[in-house]
């Protein structure tokens, strides 16, 4: 049965070949004419209300062309309609058109999708508790299924065959589907376990030397995790390396509020000794300590009464030691110093003794988890120790240098 556009057609000079080729050239021009009024009309009025519309959710659909792409839906669905209506029906010129407005809207409702996926995750990113979730690398996996289910349409549609029937004859190649998309399914699995357990975040300081990654969190994709590193280098980690391997999230430290300083001072262990009363009343000056001092001196004398101790040996009863008193002294200025975290550990304990002297060991930490302000802390404690040891008649233990050497060849010389 031939369509009225057809008969209008077929009287002309090159007969029915002509007819079909001005039919089906009058429907591309049709859809073309369409897809302008679309994009010029319809898809601007789309934008100015987005613009327009209160809330984070509308301006990125505009800025990722959602409005555009669904636009190209008109043109297929109107080459698809007009060919049912112009062409012959069962004929070979209707079968490649409709065929192609298949194509067509598969392509442009995929692209839409994509556009759509993309917005929302725009407008998720701006959201406070966005960053402790991340759903990049889940919207690059629903991407990722959408490709391959256009994709097992379009073959299916291209060989007149059903997609359920292709479906099942991809078992054979189900090996070589997963040795080439091994890292994005690997990635999808991490992407989901790292979302629902909260490991790792964009903002997070990732530590992780297998990579040589120390920085922060920048992207996390389906298949990489951009690291910016403190050197400004920018390093990939795949994504499913965060699930087989270890790494260090900093997130903790950042939501604590205080940074830790764990840092050890050598002291000659031949410097260490009881105090004298010279030393006592020189030291009882000291604001921070002179309470300590004093409640000492009164628990020690009242011991040493109470076990009727002989003074005139040291080695007998209790004792100051310089070293005891300079450990109540840095507990002391710790615990007063403004860029302490008053609400987090502080203590100054003894490690273990080493060739290298006895280890003072100062566990503290910052106020300010910035790392230009944490190293200032904790160079301006360090030098304040330096300076204050030989007022307890300590010595920090240090290897000899060459002057030290030379010094001591020359009086023996």
């Amino acid at each position: 049965m031939e369509t009225h556009m057809q008969v209008l057609l077929q009287d002309w000079p090159a007969g029915e070949a002509l007819a079909t080729l001005t039919t089906v050239l009058t429907i591309l021009l049709l859809a073309a004419v369409l897809y302008l009024l679309l994009s010029r009309i319809a898809v601007r009025l789309m934008n100015a209300l987005a613009d327009r519309t209160r809330g984070n959710w509308a301006k990125p659909m505009v800025r990722r062309g959602l409005f555009h792409r669904l636009a190209a839906l008109g043109p297929g669905l109107l080459i698809h309609a007009l060919a049912s209506l112009w062409l012959t029906p069962g004929g070979t010129p209707l079968l490649v058109v409709q065929s192609a407005a298949y194509l067509w809207l598969l392509l442009a409702s995929l692209l839409a999708l994509y556009a759509l996926l993309d917005a929302l995750v725009d407008s998720y990113d701006s959201l406070p508790f966005a960053k402790h979730i991340p759903l990049r690398g889940l919207v690059q996996g629903v991407k990722l299924v959408a490709l391959l289910v256009v994709a097992i349409i379009a073959i299916a549609l291209l060989m007149g065959k059903s997609p359920a029937l292709l479906v099942s004859g991809l078992g054979a190649m189900t090996a070589v589907l997963m040795l080439i998309f091994k890292d994005p399914i690997l990635g999808f699995v991490a992407g989901i376990q790292l979302s629902a357990n909260r490991m790792l975040a964009v903002g997070d300081w990732l530590e992780m030397p297998k990579y040589q990654a120390d920085g922060d969190v920048t992207d996390i994709t389906l298949t990489t995790v951009k690291v910016r590193n403190w050197d400004q280098t920018i390093t990939t980690v795949p994504t499913y390396a965060l699930i087989s391997d270890s790494f260090k999230n900093w997130r903790g430290m950042q939501e604590a509020g205080g940074r830790r300083i764990k840092r050890s001072l050598f002291v000659d262990m031949h410097s260490v000794r009881f105090l004298r009363p010279d030393d006592i009343a020189r030291l009882q000056k000291a604001q921070l300590i002179s309470q300590y001092i004093a409640e000492k001196m009164d628990d020690i004398e009242r011991f040493n009464r109470e076990h009727n101790i002989d003074p005139d040996s040291p080695v007998n009863g209790r004792h100051l030691t310089n070293l005891g008193t300079f450990r109540a002294y840095l507990l002391a200025y710790l615990k007063a110093h403004p860029g302490i975290h008053p609400g987090l550990i502080t203590m100054v304990r003894q490690l273990q003794p080493t060739p290298d002297g006895l280890p003072i060991e100062i566990y503290a930490f910052t106020q300010d988890t910035a790392w230009g302000v944490h190293e200032g802390v904790q160079a301006d404690i360090f030098d304040h120790i330096l300076a204050v040891v030989p007022e307890f008649g300590l010595r920090v233990f240090q290897a000899p240098s060459g002057s030290d050497v030379r010094a001591l060849s020359a009086r023996n010389g």
